[in-house]
């Protein structure tokens, strides 16, 4: 797991309460049960209806690519099971490689791999396993729009709740010792919605995308992989032409481990 996103999510909780003690206030002041359940339950429902069933389905997964998403492997072990996979298949056959790709934890170089075992044309290899690329791309863009949505309607949620607080505390003028809290009690919702929006709800969008791009980026590396491997390319080619591909930071990084 990716830990990133709820360090994050902790690090800017932490600096709000923080914050709130220094200015001499008490947490709990906004610990508040209707504006909590207006401002979520409100944004959940704004976004549902943005979005269809079979979406709403998808959520829990959702939640999980947003908040506790897979670590991406890092492009070095990859790189190094591609080029012994090519040692292999270059000495002994791309048959060879039928008994180890039984072994390949990583469903995506597995299907590809079999493919080329099996005879594939290379052109309908590629298009293929770029298609499914394609295809993963276009759902997490999918996913990360839930949460986008989300974080754009949380902050006019709050608004909302905060209208109503006001209006509460416009039906009891009457009673002035009891304005500056009912006052205060109506902008929690406010203060939930942008809470939520930016501390929530935009980052897992952003961590959905920047996870799938990853993700795409190391499939993309595989599909050169099994090309190079299914058209019998040296070992010590196949590592070059993939390290290419890399970032530079960690072209860097696995030059200097190599060293």
């Amino acid at each position: 797991m990716d830990p990133a996103t709820l360090i994050g999510v902790a690090v800017a909780l932490v600096a709000i309460l923080v914050s709130m003690i220094l200015e001499g206030s008490s947490p709990m002041a906004i610990i508040l049960i209707p504006p909590i359940i207006l401002v979520f339950v409100g944004t959940f429902g704004a976004a549902v209806a943005g979005s269809t069933m079979a979406d709403v389905k998808k959520m829990g997964a959702w939640m999980k690519q947003g908040f506790m998403p897979a670590a991406v492997p890092p492009a070095a072990d990859k790189i190094a099971e591609l080029v012994t996979l090519a040692e292999k298949a270059r000495k002994e056959g791309l048959l060879a490689l039928e008994g180890p790709i039984k072994n390949i934890e990583d469903p995506f170089l597995q299907r590809g791999l079999q493919m080329a075992v099996d005879g594939t044309d290379p052109e309908d290899l590629r298009t293929v396993l770029e298609a499914e690329i394609s295809a993963k791309k276009a759902e997490d863009k999918v996913a990360a729009k839930f949460f986008t949505a989300m974080g754009g309607y949380a902050p006019t949620i709050g608004i909302i709740g905060t209208v109503i607080g006001l209006i509460h505390v416009l039906e009891n003028l009457n009673q002035p010792d009891k304005l500056g809290h009912l006052i205060a009690a109506a902008f929690v919702a406010t203060l939930w919605g942008v809470l939520s929006a930016n501390v929530l709800w935009l980052p897992a969008g952003a961590k959905i995308t920047r996870t799938s791009d990853l993700q795409a980026a190391q499939m993309k590396l595989l599909v050169e992989g099994i090309s190079e491997i299914q058209a019998g390319t040296s070992p010590r080619t196949v590592r070059q032409k993939l390290t290419s591909l890399v970032p530079p930071s960690e072209a860097a990084a696995m030059a200097k481990a190599a060293a």
